[in-house]
């Protein structure tokens, strides 16, 4: 079966559903996969991203690796 065959084939099924939950439940497939890769961000999440990216510019950033080993450091002296 093609692509096209298949697209037609779904949208005369779909056409023949009347239970409104599963068509709901349907479209909100079809939006995330339509959505791949788009973040909807609130106000405060875009300020957050901001910040951290000045954080970085300045240099006010630790190596993960590095982070790791002063949290063991800190650990062990406990």
């Amino acid at each position: 079966m093609t692509t096209i065959e298949l697209k037609k084939q779904l949208i005369h099924r779909i056409s023949e559903i009347e239970d409104a939950n599963f068509l709901k439940a349907l479209k909100t497939i079809l939006d995330s996969k339509f959505n791949e890769g788009i973040l909807n961000l609130t106000a405060e999440q875009r300020d957050e991203i901001i910040a951290s990216r000045e954080d970085v510019k300045k240099g006010l950033v630790i190596d993960n690796a590095l982070l790791d080993k002063e949290i063991k450091a800190w650990l062990n002296a406990r």
